[in-house]
C-alpha cells in the first residue's frame, strides 16, 4: 500500500499503486474541484506536489512557472509511491461559504411579497391541510381499560369528527410515554383527509404553537433551505452552501455518467441529502432552537436529474436519445423514505418536472413568477447550468433547456470560481491604462472570478479593444495587462501576484473567453429559438423575468452589450432571485398554489431545441459579441460604432 499524505487536510490514507490522486481523494472525504469530473478538460483539480513522484503529464492547463512550483492535476495523475500533497485553499472551500444571491434579508422580502401578492391577486387562500390540535383524553381505569390508540381514536371520533386514524410504527412506540408524561394531556399533529386523520407526531403537553415547514431548493451548484413557521407563513431562517454533489461534476451529465459507476448512485445520493440538506436542516435547529419533530411538511424543487438522485433513483437515460426520464411526479413520500433529518413522517413533496432537462426548479419559478396568470407576454430565463427558459402568458407556455454548462458559476474558466469569498463579482477598466477596478466578495485578497464578474470583464475588454468580437486578444496591445504564453493563446491580467499578495496571477484567457461566449450564445440561441417556434420575435416581449444565482449582481446594460440578453427596453427587465425556492414556499404554505404547481407541471409544453434546424445556426451566430447580426442589438451597434 502507497501513503499519501494532504498536508493541507492534515490527513493520511493509503492507496494502490497506479489509483488516480483524485479518486484517492475523493475516497477519503477531502474536497477537490473538479467540475469536467476528472476528464483533464477544466483544469480545476490542480494541486501542489511537495514530496514524492507520480505517473502524470502536463498539459495547457498548467502553465510552465506553474509546473516547476510542483503544480499537477489530481485526475490526470495516478499514485506510484508514497507522497505529499497540498490542496490550495480555494480548492478545499470552494463548496463552503458560497454567496447565494438574494441572502439579504431585504431583497428576500421583496421577492417572497411579491410572489405572495400574485397568490393573493388571484384569490388563492394560505392554508394547509396539516393541524397540530392540543386535546385532554380520559385517563384509564379499570372500568375503562381500552388500550391507548383505542382511547386515542375515540377521542378524535368524539371530538374532532374523524372516523378512523392512520399512524405509524415510530408514533406507536412513542404514544405510551407522550401520554403519560402529562397525565394524557397531548399535542398532536395530524393531516386531515375526509374522514380519515393521519396523526404525524405526538407530545406531552400543549405545544400549538410549534409547527414548521421547510422549502427546499436543490440546484446543481448549490441548495437553499428556508425554515418556515405553518402557522404565521413567516420565513423563520434561510440557510445554503455548495452542493456536495460538486466533487463528482459541475454539471448533470458528468454526475449522471458518475452515478452509473459502482456505488455511484448512493454516493451522490448520500451527498445531497446527509451531507448538503441534512446538515443545513441541523444548523437552522440549532440555531433556532427547533425539535426536528415539529418539522412536518417539506416541499423540494430540483431540475430533472437533481429530483431523480434525490430519491436515489436511476438516471442514466436522462442523457441518452430519447432522453426519457423514469418519473416526471414523484410518488407519495414522508422523510423517512429519504433520510431527511425531520419528522419521520413528515410529507415531503417534489415539484413535478416537465421533461428531461425541464424539472421542478422551473416549474415552481414559473408559480412564483406568475407567467400562469398574465396577460402580458413574458420570458423567464433562470440563468445557471442547464439554461431554462420559459415563454408565455396565461393562455399558453413554451419551455426549453439549452445546455449552457456551469460558465455562469465560473466552472470552465481557467480562474473561474462560484459566488464565495474572495470572487470578483464586478469589473471594470481603465481605457488608458487597461487597469482593471475590482469589486471581490469579501472585500479580501481575489481567489479567482465568478459569473456576474466574467460577464462583466467581457464587456469592458470588448469596449476598450482588448478583445475583438470573436473574443480574440488584438497583437497590437503594448500593455502588460495583455500576454501571450507560449501556445500563442493570448491572455488578460486581472491581479498581478505583486498586487495582492497571492501565489499566482490571476488571469483569464482566449480560450476562457471563448467558453463563455459558447455558454451566452447558448441562452440568447435558445430563446430566440423558442420564441421564433410561435412565429413570433423578441419584440413580443412585454417582461423578461431573470431567475438563478447570477441575477443579483447582473449588470442588464453589460449583458445585453455581449449578446447574452436581448437589446429590449431595459426597463422590461426584472429579477426574481431564487425563484424555485420562492416557489417551494408557496406550495408549502398554499394548497391552491399547490394545485396550481401541478398543473404548471401538466400542461408546460416543452420543445427540443435539436429537432429545430434553425437552432444550430443561431447558436453558431451568438457565439460572438453580441451576434454575428448586429442588427439586432440596435444600441450595441451605435455603442461600438461611436
Amino acid at each position: 500500500m502507497i501513503k499519501v499524505n494532504f498536508k493541507s487536510n492534515n490527513k493520511e490514507v493509503y492507496c494502490e499503486k497506479g489509483e488516480n490522486l483524485l479518486e484517492v481523494a475523493r475516497k477519503a472525504g477531502i474536497f477537490i474541484d473538479a467540475p469536467c469530473n476528472g476528464n483533464v478538460s477544466c483544469g480545476k483539480c490542480k494541486v501542489k506536489l511537495l514530496r514524492g513522484n507520480v505517473d502524470t503529464e502536463k498539459t495547457l492547463h498548467i502553465k510552465d512557472e506553474e509546473w516547476e512550483q510542483g503544480y499537477i492535476l489530481a485526475c490526470n495523475t495516478k499514485v506510484v509511491e508514497d507522497i505529499e500533497i497540498e490542496i490550495p485553499s480555494k480548492l478545499s472551500s470552494s463548496m463552503h461559504g458560497m454567496k447565494i444571491e438574494g441572502s439579504d434579508k431585504k431583497k428576500d422580502k421583496e421577492i417572497f411579497d411579491r410572489a405572495k401578492k400574485i397568490i393573493e391577486e388571484n384569490d388563492f387562500e394560505f392554508k394547509t391541510n396539516i393541524v397540530k390540535s392540543y386535546i385532554e383524553l380520559e385517563e384509564p381505569t379499570l372500568d375503562d381499560n381500552i388500550c391507548d390508540i383505542d382511547r386515542l381514536e375515540r377521542h378524535v371520533r368524539n371530538n374532532l369528527g374523524f372516523n378512523e386514524i392512520d399512524f405509524t410504527m415510530e408514533l406507536l412506540r412513542k404514544t405510551p410515554v407522550a401520554l403519560r408524561e402529562k397525565d394524557f394531556k397531548v399535542t398532536i399533529t395530524y393531516v386531515k383527509k375526509k374522514n380519515k386523520l393521519t396523526i404525524l407526531n405526538i407530545e406531552p403537553g400543549n405545544t400549538e404553537g410549534e409547527l414548521y415547514g421547510v422549502a427546499i431548493d436543490i440546484g446543481t451548484t448549490s441548495v437553499v433551505v428556508c425554515l418556515v413557521n405553518l402557522y404565521t407563513k413567516e420565513v423563520i431562517d434561510k440557510a445554503s452552501s455548495g452542493n456536495a454533489q460538486i466533487k463528482y461534476g459541475a454539471d448533470v451529465i458528468h454526475r449522471i455518467i458518475y452515478s452509473t459507476k459502482k456505488n455511484g448512485l448512493d454516493e451522490l445520493n448520500k451527498a445531497v441529502v446527509d451531507d448538503t440538506i441534512n446538515s443545513l436542516l441541523e444548523s437552522i435547529y440549532t440555531k433556532n432552537n427547533i425539535e426536528k419533530d415539529n418539522v412536518v411538511s417539506l416541499v423540494v424543487a430540483g431540475n430533472t436529474t437533481m429530483s431523480s438522485l434525490f430519491l436515489g433513483v436511476h438516471s442514466d437515460y436522462l442523457r441518452q436519445e430519447p432522453f426519457i426520464p423514469a418519473f416526471l411526479k414523484s410518488p407519495r413520500l414522508i422523510g423517512k423514505d429519504i433520510g431527511l433529518n425531520v419528522n419521520n413522517s413528515a410529507y415531503v413533496y417534489l415539484a413535478p418536472s416537465v421533461a428531461s432537462y425541464v424539472g421542478g426548479d422551473i416549474t415552481a419559478g414559473v408559480l412564483s413568477a406568475g407567467i400562469w396568470a398574465s396577460e402580458e407576454n413574458v420570458l423567464f430565463v433562470d440563468l445557471g447550468t442547464n439554461g431554462e427558459i420559459v415563454f408565455g402568458n396565461k393562455d399558453y407556455m413554451m419551455s426549453c433547456a439549452c445546455s449552457a454548462g456551469p460558465a455562469f458559476e465560473g466552472g470552465g474558466i481557467s480562474c473561474g470560481m462560484r459566488a464565495s469569498g474572495g470572487a470578483i463579482e464586478k469589473v471594470n477598466i481603465d481605457k488608458e491604462t487597461l487597469k482593471p477596478e475590482l469589486t471581490i466578495i469579501g472585500d479580501g485578497e481575489p481567489v479567482g472570478i465568478c459569473g456576474s464578474g466574467i460577464i462583466d470583464l467581457i464587456c469592458k475588454m470588448l469596449l476598450t479593444g482588448i478583445i475583438d468580437r470573436r473574443g480574440k486578444m488584438h497583437r497590437d496591445i503594448d500593455n502588460d495587462r495583455v500576454r501571450f504564453n507560449e501556445h500563442e493563446i493570448g491572455e488578460y491580467v486581472l491581479a498581478f501576484k505583486e498586487e495582492y499578495n497571492i501565489e499566482n496571477d490571476i488571469t483569464v484567457n482566449e480560450i476562457d473567453i471563448d467558453n463563455f461566449i459558447r455558454a451566452k450564445g447558448a441562452i440568447y440561441s435558445g430563446a430566440a429559438t423558442l420564441i421564433e417556434s410561435l412565429g413570433m420575435d423578441f419584440s413580443v416581449i412585454d417582461k423578461m423575468l431573470i431567475a438563478g444565482g447570477i441575477g443579483n449582481n447582473l449588470d442588464i446594460e453589460n449583458a445585453i452589450l455581449i449578446g447574452l440578453l436581448p437589446d429590449i427596453e431595459r426597463e422590461k427587465f426584472e429579477y426574481i432571485g431564487n425563484s424555485s425556492l420562492v416557489g417551494s414556499y408557496l406550495t408549502l404554505i398554499s394548497k391552491d398554489a399547490k394545485k396550481k404547481l401541478q398543473e404548471i407541471g401538466n400542461e408546460m409544453t416543452y420543445v427540443e431545441l435539436s429537432v429545430y434546424p434553425s437552432y444550430m445556426d443561431e447558436f453558431i451566430s451568438a457565439c460572438f459579441l453580441p451576434h454575428t447580426n448586429i442588427e439586432q442589438f440596435p444600441t450595441v451597434k451605435e455603442l461600438l460604432e461611436g
